[in-house]
């Protein structure tokens, strides 16, 4: 299930794999939204011959972008009214903590990688996918269906507010599927976020405690990341500081954060940083797991995914996205999108660049040159 939105998380991911233009002209000011949406009087540009952060960054903000924060080799800056503390709502960044909660288990033979996914929640997944492993779920190769609609701007005001369980989003969403018989084999990466909401339901059943409890237990507080948090979808509020974000010309900042596993939780760029470091680092998973990380399968991308460049899977076992930067180094790392927020993190995989980014589009224009930019600047493309 996806909101429908100006831009997703699949926009970002393609326009991160396939290079949009560096130049971006102001939009038009959102409908009855903030003042710091609207264009200043004249196009800007980000300029086109290597643009650092700060330059980016001083192109705004306009029509395009209502703010932004970006940390930089552990640096924050910001444009707009964001400070570097602010917490954002980081979207399907959440699933590279899903995979490695479930990594995790997987090292203490808890779960296992290529045990049939069935197994472990078997009233959530047909037996038509029950050959669907666990694997295939964390490396988007597991053919399952494309997500149910969920809450949309359609639905009338207060439509950010409403949420869908993780169960009934999948049993809505097989139940769509119905007569259409999942491939044998699965031999193409298809991005999906119900595998995520399936993974969180499998560490709830081999663990016997909720999966916000896990993730807390394992990542949050060793790492010390004070300012995250996986809400409850019942939560729409946010912590302070924070962006006031408006989709359509509505106020949207508080929101449910029910994608869950998926893409439910809150940090900060600080936070994300951290986190983005202990991972590539191997404190959270052991020598064998922590190769799967970076484990790509060997298959093409599906005839309608569009997240990866060229025709092959850029996906990991361990979540992140493999994206090639101008000087032809590869970089890792994960974008994701809610209502208001475009966010990600990447880093060279020797940890010599990173950089983590939360932006703010007005829903517009097109914001996805800045994020290009920006990934390309911060880790020296």
């Amino acid at each position: 299930m996806r909101i429908r939105r100006a831009v997703t998380t699949l926009a970002l991911a393609t326009a991160l794999t396939t290079g949009a233009a560096v130049s971006v002209a102001a939009a038009a000011p959102v409908p009855g939204g903030p003042p710091s949406a609207a264009p200043s009087t004249a196009p800007t540009a980000v300029p086109s011959a290597g643009p650092t952060v700060q330059d980016i960054l001083g192109h705004l903000p306009d029509g395009v972008v209502a703010g932004a924060v970006v940390r930089q080799d552990g640096v924050g800056r910001t444009a707009g009214p964001v400070t570097t503390d602010a917490y954002v709502r980081i979207g399907s960044v959440t699933k590279v903590f899903t995979n490695t909660v479930v990594l995790q288990l997987v090292a203490e033979h808890r779960i296992g990688l290529d045990a049939p996914a069935r197994q472990y929640v078997p009233e959530v997944l047909p037996e038509d996918y029950g050959r669907v492993t666990v694997r295939q779920l964390l490396d988007h190769t597991s053919g399952l269906p494309k997500p149910a609609r969920t809450p949309g701007p359609a639905d009338g005001p207060g439509w950010q507010l409403a949420s869908v369980s993780p169960v009934d989003l999948l049993h809505e969403s097989f139940a769509a599927a119905a007569g259409v018989m999942p491939p044998a084999t699965p031999a193409a990466q298809q991005y999906n976020g119900l595998n995520s909401m399936v993974l969180g339901l499998i560490v709830e059943k081999v663990t016997g405690r909720p999966f916000t409890a896990e993730v807390e237990r394992r990542i949050i507080r060793p790492l010390h990341l004070r300012h995250t948090s996986l809400p409850a979808a019942d939560d729409p509020t946010i912590p302070s500081p924070h962006a006031e974000v408006h989709l359509d010309g509505q106020d949207v900042t508080e929101q449910s954060p029910y994608p869950w596993a998926e893409g439910g939780m809150i940090s900060t760029t600080a936070d994300l940083d951290r986190f983005l470091t202990a991972l590539f680092r191997g404190r959270l998973l052991p020598p064998a797991q922590q190769e799967l990380v970076f484990a790509v399968p060997d298959v093409s991308n599906a005839a309608d995914n569009t997240n990866c460049a060229g025709q092959s899977a850029c996906y990991s076992v361990g979540g992140l996205m493999r994206y090639r930067l101008p000087s032809g180094e590869y970089a890792w790392g994960k974008t994701g999108s809610r209502p208001g927020w475009d966010n990600g993190f990447f880093a060279t995989r020797d940890l010599r660049h990173r950089v983590v980014y939360s932006l703010n589009p007005t829903g517009t224009g097109d914001d996805l040159p800045y994020v290009r930019a920006l990934v390309d600047a911060g880790l020296g493309g």
